[in-house]
């Protein structure tokens, strides 16, 4: 799946999508790059969606993180709903972008929904309190290498609420790199990144106490095969092999993208 954040990367997506049959693409205004948009953006986001019957909406979103708070909240608001509403419309689903913003996101949904056709929390954080009432909307809960930055007993409670043929496992790459050792990831090539945290675990020693967990840096990308470490542990929490959530993850998938 294809998920541009940025108005004028559609034309590129679409491309892509008509060249490679495994992409899905999606289109949409990601709430940090509201303030970019044109003014007939939203006419130029139907047209896409319209003449490209294989496309979903996204991401799309609310934000009010570090970055999000850059942008004018009620300006996120109002292009959020215009596309919830299409999304709705088009009956298409639709991948939604939250951080610090589910108190505002769950209204709005209520408002609008439910939506049918699907839609995609993507890197879900949320509360597990919140599952139930996202679930009688049409979410599903997608998890990604940010899941394992929560704290572990309250991420388990938080999967434990979602129902199964609702749970979805993303890379999210080249973001959301997993919290894990460096050995067991899969690394990207020419990441500047790499070599300094290879430097550094050769300086720490790889036999000494800790040096396996040493922090990764901040900079470093995501290689989308790193989804086996999110599968994994999403699996370890849920308690059930991971073979049966990776088909279980599948067939949602296939069940969601299949309007």
């Amino acid at each position: 799946m294809e998920s541009p954040s940025v108005q004028k990367d559609w034309g590129v997506v679409k491309q892509m999508g008509e060249t490679y049959p495994s992409v899905i693409p999606n289109f949409g205004l990601h709430p940090w790059y509201v303030g970019e948009r044109s003014p007939e953006w939203l006419t130029t986001l139907k047209q896409y969606l319209k003449t490209t019957p294989s496309a979903s909406v996204g991401e799309i979103g609310l934000d009010k993180g570090t970055r999000g708070r850059t942008v004018d909240f009620t300006d996120q608001v109002e292009a959020f709903r215009f596309q919830l509403e299409l999304a709705k419309e088009l009956e298409r689903p639709a991948s939604i972008h939250c951080v610090r913003a589910f108190g505002d996101l769950l209204p709005i949904l209520k408002d609008i929904g439910p939506f049918p056709a699907g839609i995609i929390l993507h890197s879900y954080l949320g509360s597990a309190e919140m599952v139930p009432e996202f679930a009688r909307l049409g979410a599903y809960f997608s998890f990604s290498g940010y899941l394992m930055s929560m704290k572990e007993q309250k991420a388990k409670k938080m999967l434990k609420t979602v129902p199964l043929e609702r749970i979805l496992i993303e890379s999210d790459a080249p973001d959301a790199l997993p919290k894990s050792d460096l050995a067991s990831l899969f690394l990207i090539e020419g990441d500047d990144s790499v070599n300094e945290a290879l430097e550094r675990q050769r300086r720490e020693g790889t036999d000494s106490p800790g040096a396996e967990s040493l922090p990764l840096p901040k900079e470093m990308l995501n290689h989308p095969a790193n989804i086996h470490t999110v599968l994994a542990f999403v699996a370890n929490l849920l308690e059930m092999p991971k073979e049966q959530l990776g088909e279980l993850s599948y067939s949602n998938a296939i069940r969601v993208f299949s309007y």
